[in-house]
């Protein structure tokens, strides 16, 4: 039997918070989305269809990049304040290359680290 790797992940659609669930203490690992602010603002400038596409493909561009930590993992937890862990949970249903991760989605607040880790430490405790 494989041994199971948990991680869970907080995210927005700006970053997200990446905590893999071991005995030790959780570490995180961070990863920025790069359509910021000032993208926006000269993309906006030049077209809003333009800031529109541009945006469509950096959060596509940013889901692909959790997609490659996710498929380390036997189950994760995505939870966050915005829909972005919807979108890539739906993301990731489409692919087969995730059909042997096990995908939770939950709703949660905006968090400190430590809540985070308290947050990942309660749903994965007992499960295994």
């Amino acid at each position: 039997m494989r041994s199971t790797k948990s991680a869970g992940i907080w995210m927005d659609h700006s970053h997200a918070h990446v905590m893999e669930f071991t005995i030790d203490p959780i570490k995180t690992t961070t990863i920025e989305s790069t359509f910021t602010a000032q993208t926006k603002e000269e993309s906006l400038d030049k077209s809003e269809h333009l800031m529109h596409n541009k945006q469509q493909q950096q959060q596509s561009a940013y889901y692909k990049k959790l997609g490659a930590v996710i498929k380390t993992y036997t189950h994760v937890l995505l939870f966050g304040p915005t829909n972005a862990r919807v979108e890539l949970f739906n993301m990731l249903q489409a692919d087969e290359q995730f059909k042997n991760v096990k995908i939770d989605v939950q709703q949660a607040d905006k968090m400190t680290a430590p809540q985070e880790h308290a947050f990942v430490r309660n749903h994965f405790s007992g499960k295994f």
